[in-house]
């Protein structure tokens, strides 16, 4: 029986040696034989259009084309049935985060950023865009909601344009929606400002907290 159970065994040893598992060959989804051949990976990423973007969408087009086909050498269209904007690369494209670029830079005029901010994402590696909403802070409704909107937007917008000249950042209020392009450092300082006028803190003592951070962050760099 020992005799037995060694030469078994070997037999199983040698019979898993002999065995060779191949991984199953799956064509990639959403690319073309003739990508294929060329090799070359298609990405296409879609963006919906909100109503009340689509008049400065139109106006604005050739500009946001521009520099997605001739500076990121992507292909770029509007879907007029879906409402949406579709980029997609191709073979001409060379940088592998150029279609990421071009999505942040449409996203962001899209979101109601100027043009010429917006561009910077593109010209740009060390900006973002940062996006929350008032009842990420604290739920309010009603009045209460209303009321803390206007605390970070201040009289004709002067609370929004201090903290965006002290972080040199760019903020846009949707609503009850916030987002905020800039330097990560500098996102995190404007919006531990408006956080602070969410919940309800004067706007004196929030400025001084805010050019101590920004005053702290300059001699770093």
């Amino acid at each position: 029986m020992a005799i037995f159970r060694r030469d078994l065994a070997v037999l199983m040893d040698t019979t898993m040696e002999s065995i060779t598992v191949l991984p199953p060959v799956m064509k990639p989804i959403g690319v073309s034989e003739s990508d294929l051949e060329e090799g070359v990976k298609q990405e296409t990423r879609t963006l919906r259009v909100p109503s009340n973007r689509y008049t400065p969408l139109k106006q604005q087009w050739m500009k946001i084309c521009t520099p997605i086909v001739e500076h990121l050498l992507l292909q770029v269209r509007f879907n007029l049935g879906t409402q949406c904007v579709e980029i997609r690369s191709c073979k001409d494209t060379k940088d592998i985060n150029a279609i990421q670029k071009a999505e942040d830079f449409v996203q962001a005029f899209l979101y109601g950023f100027e043009l010429e901010d917006s561009l910077a994402l593109v010209r740009l590696d060390d900006l973002f865009v940062d996006t929350f909403e008032v009842k990420d802070v604290k739920t309010l409704q009603g009045n209460h909601l209303s009321r803390a909107i206007g605390r970070v937007a201040g009289k004709n917008g002067k609370i929004k344009y201090t903290i965006e000249n002290v972080t040199r950042t760019r903020i846009v209020v949707a609503g009850s929606k916030i987002h905020i392009l800039g330097s990560y450092q500098n996102i995190r300082t404007a919006r531990r400002a408006i956080c602070n006028l969410i919940l309800g803190k004067p706007p004196s003592k929030v400025y001084g907290n805010m050019r101590a951070v920004a005053s702290r962050l300059a001699e770093k760099l």
